[in-house]
């Protein structure tokens, strides 16, 4: 059976830990090189690099310590993508954090701060990998795909974390701008909206009062893993996702049906 990724090249970013880490392992076995994209190389949740996850696995990854929010750090790091490879045909933007706080309880800090990674390092990514995908020969009538992460709470309200929320909600709707203003020069841009993920990460993610109302809202009878997002960026990376741009899929088990 073929693999869908073979031979593409892909940054994704935040993929050291949680769902990002989940997409480069997956992309990794469908035949992509990946570039991993973090701050750090160790995953939160413990374990194995993914790095040495995708090389124990007869995969074709590398490191590439990046902060998202910082534009020449993203202008470097597709650069030496391009320069290794000649080419991005996919780019994933995934890194994001949360500050946990409602409207009253955020500082500036904490919302420039959540702001930074989650919103300006997507636009920083979606911008650099236009910029180089436009310059690239077509293949199977696409130049470049993009796939943002956006969050079921940029579609509905993000309680007790209203920079997360809002930062999300941007998510989708820059998705939808890019698919459309760069529909003609055959760059895809579409978004996945996780509903609640159990990726393992310490902290706020794993506060048992969270998990239990995620387990009463969701009718599928189990909260959600990082394969289930990456399964659904394969397809959207791959030659499979045709005619589908400017979407914004939603993996949650069918919280937001209920």
């Amino acid at each position: 059976m073929s693999k869908l990724l073979t031979d593409k090249i892909a940054i994704v970013t935040g993929a050291s830990s949680g769902i990002g880490r989940a997409i480069a392992l997956s992309f990794a076995a469908e035949g992509a090189t990946v570039v991993i994209a973090d701050i750090v190389q160790e995953a939160l949740e413990g374990g194995e690099t993914t790095l040495a996850l995708i090389n124990l696995s007869g995969g074709h990854a590398y490191f590439e310590q990046t902060d998202v929010s910082q534009w020449d750090q993203v202008d470097a790091l597709v650069s030496k993508t391009v320069e290794r490879h000649g080419r991005l045909d996919i780019m994933v933007n995934n890194a994001a954090i949360f500050s946990g706080t409602g409207l009253l309880e955020t500082t500036d800090a904490q919302w420039a701060h959540v702001m930074g990674v989650n919103l300006t390092g997507m636009f920083n990514g979606c911008k650099r990998a236009v910029q180089q995908m436009i310059t690239q020969q077509p293949h199977s009538d696409v130049r470049g795909r993009i796939i943002n992460l956006g969050s079921q709470q940029g579609i509905v309200t993000s309680p007790h974390d209203t920079p997360y929320g809002v930062s999300k909600a941007g998510a989708i709707y820059l998705t939808k701008q890019i698919a459309v203003d760069y529909a003609e020069q055959l760059i895809v841009c579409n978004c996945i909206s996780p509903g609640k993920i159990v990726t393992g990460k310490p902290g706020l993610p794993m506060d048992p009062a969270l998990l239990e109302n995620a387990r009463r809202r969701t009718p599928w009878p189990r909260l959600g893993r990082p394969e289930d997002i990456a399964n659904a960026a394969v397809f959207l990376a791959s030659d499979r996702a045709t005619f589908i741009t400017g979407s914004n899929l939603v993996v949650d088990g069918g919280w937001l049906a209920r």
